[in-house]
């Protein structure tokens, strides 16, 4: 089986073309190939896919083997792989995903994608929908106990759950200990990712992201999205367009009130080809 390795600012994902079908099992794949000492190493894995309603379908899984519905760093890598794969020739493309079709713009300088902005759809806000056990029309910096202490949390849905709390010194988190906690939760049914978040100016912050499923990753798109829409709502920025700073780098991240969708901007960069067993 053919893949091509590739990351968004860090958040590192296997993909492979299967436009010609697929004869291997995508979850025990995922798995295998994701462990970072006896496989490739990566978030999990990506597959390129022919779609009936978008130009191409994207299915993501994450390192345990578990189906993702949308991944932001992963779909500005599959948006460039696509172009520079000679797969399209178009610069504005659309890709069904669990999450609903997303669009995306590719910037593209002497033939080379240099930025990928993204169509990342309305946040989900109503508890049911993202879903996290609260009674109340939103729940934004409310207190939930986890690991013997209470965090102020923000719960958005950007096609996947996320809860978002706020820190003084994001880098002095023992994540591996108190991401699972969070991960876990009664309230949260399907699980969820869990964005740790630090104030820096009135439009930046600097977060770190515990990912159902992988662990502590070196970015998150939806993420990122999720952050920048708890900012607004917590009153920690007071832009509608926020640079959000992760381990590998950043994304200007714009919620766009008049038609209440968030656009994702960053790069996508290409590691290396590789070929192994299915």
């Amino acid at each position: 089986m053919r893949f091509t390795k590739m990351h968004g600012i860090g958040n590192d994902y296997i993909y492979v073309n299967c436009m010609g079908g697929m004869d291997f099992d995508p979850v025990q794949t995922s798995v295998r190939l994701s462990g970072r000492h006896f496989g490739v190493g990566s978030d999990g894995l990506i597959l390129i896919c022919p779609s009936d309603t978008a130009d191409f379908r994207m299915r993501m899984f994450n390192a345990d083997g578990s189906e993702g519905k949308m991944c932001g760093n992963g779909i500005r890598c599959f948006a460039k792989y696509v172009y520079c794969k000679g797969l399209t020739d178009r610069t504005v493309i659309t890709i069904e995903t669990l999450a609903g079709v997303k669009t995306a713009w590719l910037t593209v300088e002497n033939g080379n994608v240099t930025a990928i902005r993204v169509d990342m759809g309305s946040p989900v806000l109503t508890p049911s929908r993202i879903p996290v056990l609260f009674e109340g029309e939103r729940m934004v910096s409310q207190p939930m106990e986890t690991e013997g202490k209470v965090w102020h949390v923000t719960a958005v849905s950007m096609g996947n759950p996320h809860c978002v709390t706020y820190v003084d010194d994001v880098d002095s988190l023992d994540l591996e200990k108190i991401g699972p906690g969070f991960e876990h939760h009664p309230l949260f049914p399907e699980r969820v990712n869990t964005e740790f978040v630090q104030p820096v100016d009135e439009r930046t912050v600097k977060m770190r992201v515990w990912e159902r499923g992988s662990g502590e990753t070196w970015a998150c798109g939806t993420g990122a999205c999720a952050v920048a829409v708890a900012s607004v709502l917590n009153g920690v920025v007071t832009s509608d367009s926020v640079t959000v700073r992760l381990r590998g780098g950043d994304l200007l991240i714009e919620w766009s009130r008049a038609d209440n969708t968030v656009y994702m901007t960053g790069p996508a960069t290409f590691v290396y080809e590789g070929e192994t067993l299915a």
